[in-house]
């Protein structure tokens, strides 16, 4: 039988509430996935941000998007998304280019490395995401991916 988080925590009292026990429960389980994602990159040489990135501009396909859209859609929020840029770029895994239309935008792109990394880290992922999700049925997935999605949106709405 798995652990609670309270033997995991090795913690002596209860939780004040159950939405307390959910919330550490969420930030552990995400602590845990975050770590086994950075030792998967670890090899590649890129952040799990920066991998984030490099997702997002392979579906942006040729055209390439600027750093706002980047940010945009980004899974966690970065405040300084044109450093992480310059140092993609500098790695050549990425490129930007002034825009023949509009000289502030710079539509950033994979190269082919960059592409190489990402593709090469799908089937990794996959393996990951399916070991994490073994043992659950697709309806218990599903209600994880709607009370997920609720508590994001109670998450963005701001207090009276």
């Amino acid at each position: 039988m798995n652990p609670t988080l309270q033997e995991e925590l090795k913690q002596r009292q209860p939780f004040k509430s159950l939405q307390e026990e959910a919330g550490l429960n969420l930030g552990r389980t995400l602590a845990l996935l975050g770590e086994e994602m950075e030792r998967l990159l670890r090899p590649y040489g890129v952040s799990a941000p920066q991998y984030n990135v490099l997702r997002i501009l392979r579906g942006a396909g040729a055209e390439g998007l600027g750093r706002n859209e980047i940010r945009d859609r980004m899974v966690s929020r970065m405040p300084d998304v044109t450093r992480m840029l310059a140092r993609l770029e500098e790695a050549g895994l990425i490129c930007r280019q002034q825009s023949g239309t509009d000289r502030r935008y710079f539509p950033t792109r994979l190269t082919e490395q960059g592409l190489k990394i990402v593709d090469s880290l799908d089937g990794p992922i996959q393996q990951g995401q399916q070991r994490h999700f073994a043992g659950l049925t697709p309806e218990q997935l599903g209600n994880l991916i709607s009370t997920l999605t609720q508590i994001r949106a109670n998450a963005r709405q701001q207090p009276d």
